[in-house]
């Protein structure tokens, strides 16, 4: 099982940056999918998730708005839109999947805001 994501780096506040997970192993259509981002001394909090189908989406209240979870079960891929970045979104963020209490977790990719 390998979920790799993408795309983080250092952008300025009110920047945009697209994460992307690309995931093997296993049947993705099958599992819900989930970005979680951690700060330094923080603890692991959920950024955003989505069905197996797509059809159902759930945002944290912070990023309502802002961020936009989509998937491409063709392409086993999960992604983040992050629109208008604050400082406050800088962090490791991990792409995540689940089905029942089955869970996996790529390694994590930075995103720094700052100016």
């Amino acid at each position: 099982v390998q979920l790799v994501e993408s795309g983080g780096g250092l952008v300025q506040p009110g920047g945009s940056l697209r994460l992307s997970c690309v995931a093997s192993g296993f049947t993705f259509s099958n599992y819900g999918m989930s970005w979680y981002r951690q700060a330094p001394g923080k603890e692991r909090e959920l950024v955003a998730s989505i069905s197996s189908t797509g059809g159902s989406t759930n945002y944290a209240d912070s990023m309502k708005g802002r961020f936009t979870i989509s998937r491409d079960n063709a392409r086993n891929t999960v992604s983040l839109q992050m629109n208008s970045l604050e400082p406050e979104d800088t962090a490791v963020y991990y792409c995540g999947a689940r089905r029942a209490n089955i869970r996996y977790w790529g390694q994590g990719t930075q995103v720094t805001v700052s100016s």
